[in-house]
C-alpha cells in the first residue's frame, strides 16, 4: 500500500495525540469540518474505522492504536528535523517517574543538572502510572522494567535489587543470626513478589499470603519511614537508603542483596532522541551513575 495524502496522515496525527477534533483543528489552523473530511479520507482509504465516536469524545479504534503510535513518531521525527536549532536556548525538560525513584536518588540531584544548565527549566513529577507521550506534556521517563517498550529509546541506569533493613530498637528485640530469623517479625508489604525473590535467595522458605492481616505500603519510601519507626522489616534499594544505613538509623542485617530482574531506564519516544535537552539530561544521568557504583 502507497502512503496515504500527507493531509489525512497529518490530521489524524493531531488528532490521535489530543483524542479531540475540535483540539486537533485548533493546532492545524484548521476548521473541524476539514480535520473531520481528511479523517473520514483516510478511513475509507484503510477501509476500516480509526476512532470510536462517543457520547463525550472519542477513542481509537484497535486499528487507530496500531496506526497512531508509528504516526506520532513520524511528525515528531519531521518536527525535530525542522525545529529552530536556537529554540532550545530556552525549554522545558519535564521528567516523569515513581516517587521511590524520585525522592531517594534523582531529586537530590537534579539541582546539579539544573545549575549546568541555567536556560533549562526542569519539572519532576512523580507517578505510579505509565506515562503517555502522545497525549500528556512530558519530555522523558525514568521507568521499572525489562526495557522492552514499542516506540521507545530505552537507556539503562541501574538494576533494582532488594535487601531487608530494620531499625535499630527492632533488632534487639530479637537475636537476628539467619534470614529464616525475619519471619519472626512483622514483614512490610509481605505480598510484595520482591520478598518471595530475596528469601529465595537466601534459601528460605516463604509463603507470599501472610496468616493475619499486615501493613501495606504504597511506596519504598513509606517503607522505609515505618521501618525507622520500628513497626517492621522494610525491603529496600540500598542505594536508595545509603544516608539512613551509614548513620545507623536503619541496620541491614543481612549483606545478601538480591536483584529481581528488572531495572530503572530512561525513556522517550524515537522521534526526540536528538532533542539538545534529552541529550543533556542523559548524558548527565550516565555520568552521575558512574560515580554512583551501588
Amino acid at each position: 500500500m502507497s502512503i496515504p495524502p500527507l493531509a489525512a496522515l497529518r490530521a489524524f496525527e493531531a488528532v490521535a495525540r489530543h483524542l479531540s477534533f475540535t483540539r486537533a483543528a485548533q493546532e492545524l489552523g484548521m476548521t473541524q469540518a476539514a480535520v473531520s473530511y481528511q479523517i473520514r479520507l483516510l478511513e475509507e482509504r484503510l477501509a476500516t474505522p480509526l476512532f470510536l465516536r462517543k457520547p463525550r469524545g472519542i477513542a481509537l479504534t484497535e486499528t487507530g492504536a496500531l496506526f497512531a503510535r508509528p504516526t506520532v513518531d513520524a511528525f515528531d521525527m519531521l518536527r525535530e528535523a525542522y525545529a529552530d536549532p536556537s529554540a532550545d536556548a530556552v525549554s522545558t525538560l519535564s521528567i516523569s517517574t515513581v516517587p521511590t525513584f524520585a525522592g531517594a536518588w534523582l531529586s537530590p540531584r537534579l539541582g546539579k543538572f539544573q545549575m549546568h544548565h541555567p536556560n533549562l527549566a526542569v519539572r519532576l513529577e512523580t507517578s505510579d502510572t505509565l506515562v503517555d507521550f502522545g497525549r500528556e506534556d512530558i519530555t522523558v521517563a525514568i521507568r521499572a522494567g525489562e526495557g522492552d517498550w514499542p516506540g521507545l529509546e530505552a537507556h539503562c541506569l541501574m538494576p533494582i535489587e532488594y535487601t531487608p533493613m530494620i531499625s535499630p530498637a527492632l533488632a534487639k528485640k530479637l537475636d537476628l543470626r539467619q534470614p529464616a530469623d525475619l519471619l519472626k517479625l512483622p514483614l512490610l508489604d509481605r505480598q510484595d513478589p520482591n520478598w518471595a525473590v530475596w528469601m529465595q535467595a537466601a534459601g528460605v522458605e516463604f509463603w507470599e499470603t501472610p496468616p493475619k492481616p499486615g501493613l501495606t505500603l504504597s511506596t519504598d519510601l513509606h517503607e522505609a519511614r515505618a521501618a525507622l519507626e520500628g513497626y517492621g522489616v522494610a525491603l529496600l534499594t540500598p542505594r536508595f537508603f545509603r544516608f539512613e544505613l551509614a548513620t545507623g538509623s536503619l541496620i541491614q542485617p543481612f549483606p545478601l542483596v538480591a536483584p529481581n530482574g528488572r531495572s530503572f531506564w530512561l525513556v522517550y519516544p524515537k522521534g526526540r532522541r536528538n532533542r539538545p535537552a534529552i541529550r543533556k539530561f542523559r548524558a548527565f544521568l550516565l555520568d552521575e551513575i558512574a560515580c554512583d557504583p551501588g
